[in-house]
């Protein structure tokens, strides 16, 4: 019997560490969700992701927006801001998320991309997940292998990832004098009460092509998830606590993606961005 004991209970710490398994307290789950521009129905009369749909979206789940204080190499000590998320493929094929994260302040009006940050990320994962059981990757290396589906009615197959954002007009330790008032003036990240981050790459959904202006540019919209913030509180405290989850929307939003020839193909390229780090 305490052989047996020993063996369930070394099973229930296996199992517990798991990423596939629940959902923590304070953790956010997303469902796809259809949109009026959606050129496909999502989901079936029986509320599964529809077989053979022109679209395909992933679930989405995520813990608090939180910072961190690391020392980034070349820039000093810094505040960085990220997101831990989790994405996981109810459909019946394995699709490849390429993730685009974009934080947006709607009062001070400043566009904030993640970054690519290896020493903030192993910070991140010695807090997070000390163990590497969830394997925490970043928006590159999280490309690297499709999103395997999940089966009905099986435990979720779920993939974990971390969005980083550092502010550019924070002082840095080597920053002249010139520097530092300009950055003084120029708004923070801290400065905004509201705010979102976009995430693209959770869908193939996109529009046609819509000229803009009197020239020849064009834009596609793309399907993204739109998570909402707020900041209670007054930003100078940096306290994580302020920084409350006030909802999502899925929309279709300008991208440079550029679409394919063969408008059956569904898989639209997106143009490298040089400011991507």
């Amino acid at each position: 019997m305490a052989a047996q004991s020993l063996r369930l209970t070394g099973l229930a710490v296996l199992l517990l560490g798991l990423p596939a398994l629940g959902q923590g307290p304070n953790e956010k789950h997303i469902k796809p969700a259809p949109n009026v521009l959606d050129r496909d129905e999502i989901y079936d009369k029986e509320g599964k992701p529809k077989v053979g749909s022109k679209i395909w979206v992933l679930d989405f789940r995520i813990k608090p927006l939180r910072s961190i204080k690391v020392n980034v190499p070349g820039r000093g000590e810094q505040v960085c801001y990220y997101l831990w998320y989790q994405v996981i493929n109810h459909t019946a094929e394995p699709h490849t998320f390429v993730p685009d994260f974009e934080l947006v302040t709607h009062d001070t009006r400043m566009t904030y991309r993640d970054e690519i940050l290896p020493r903030v990320q192993d910070a991140i994962i010695a807090l997070e997940d000390p163990q590497n059981v969830l394997d925490i990757k970043n928006s590159v290396t999280i490309t690297k292998d499709p999103i395997p589906p999940s089966r009905p009615n099986a435990l979720p197959k779920a993939v974990t990832g971390v969005a980083i954002w550092t502010d550019p007009n924070e002082p840095l330790p080597n920053d002249s004098d010139e520097v530092r008032a300009k950055k003084a003036k120029a708004p923070k990240m801290t400065d905004s009460n509201y705010f979102s981050i976009f995430a693209a790459g959770l869908s193939n959904g996109y529009t046609e092509a819509e000229k803009v202006g009197e020239g020849d540019d064009q834009i596609v919209r793309r399907k993204t998830l739109q998570l909402k913030f707020r900041r209670i509180g007054d930003g100078a405290l940096r306290r994580d606590e302020d920084l409350k989850y006030n909802g999502y929307e899925w929309l279709y939003r300008a991208s440079s993606l550029v679409l394919p020839e063969d408008k059956t193909d569904d898989k639209p390229e997106e143009k490298p961005d040089p400011k991507k780090k």
